[in-house]
């Protein structure tokens, strides 16, 4: 009777020592296998949810820097009226002080004709204070509290609205380069367990894992 094993027993010898070294690792290779698709899942959702937010944080940020840079303009216009209504303001009084200083009521009354009616106001409130016997009233009509620029109030609501929208686009651009970190950080965990599937050691595998996990945790948090 010849010696040895035949080429089918041989086969079904190394079959059964494959199997029964595949039910040895069996319970922990799927384990792992379990935890790297359960990490890949949550890196695929938080990633998208990542680039979701730096695009809705990136929007943001320009529609507010948008919303600031047409306040400054506004307030730029408002500015500029304000600039003319006060020369304007300083001239017709000029035009009067020039007429008082000379005594000629003719041409005060003229000047006077051309004030603007809330430059009027301040006029009345400036000439009850004496100014011509009082050392301490108020050097001209523009300094009265009663002298409003309408368009200066409003440049300065429109500067303060441009500075804010600037403060809340600068902050949108912040958190949206943060997204946009995290996603990188996201993209190394995909790379970690891709590359760690393409090992045979458990343990180098549980060691990409492990940290693939940890970065994982971070960019979450």
């Amino acid at each position: 009777m010849p010696e040895g094993l035949s080429p089918l027993e041989a086969y079904e010898k190394l079959e059964h020592h494959e199997r029964h070294s595949e039910q040895a690792a069996g319970r922990g290779g799927r384990a792992l296998q379990i935890a790297e698709a359960v990490v890949l899942a949550l890196v695929t959702l938080t990633a998208a949810w990542s680039g979701f937010a730096a695009a809705k944080w990136g929007t943001d940020s320009r529609v507010q820097l948008a919303a600031a840079s047409a306040a400054r303009t506004k307030a730029n216009r408002a500015d500029l009226s304000a600039l003319t209504l006060r020369n304007f303001d300083a001239s017709t009084f000029n035009a009067w002080f020039i007429a008082y200083t000379l005594g000629n009521a003719q041409k005060m009354a003229i000047a006077e004709k051309r004030f603007r009616p809330q430059f009027r106001v301040a006029f009345e409130a400036w000439l009850a204070t004496h100014p011509d016997t009082n050392p301490d009233a108020p050097p001209g009509p523009t300094y009265m509290p009663q002298y409003r620029l309408v368009e200066q109030d409003q440049a300065d609501a429109l500067d303060a609205s441009a500075d804010e929208h600037t403060a809340q686009g600068t902050r949108a651009g912040i958190v949206g380069d943060e997204y946009v970190r995290i996603t990188v950080v996201l993209a190394g965990v995909l790379f970690l367990i891709g590359i760690g599937s393409t090992f045979s050691v458990a343990g180098v595998r549980y060691a990409l894992l492990g940290i693939g996990g940890a970065l994982l945790v971070g960019a979450i948090i």
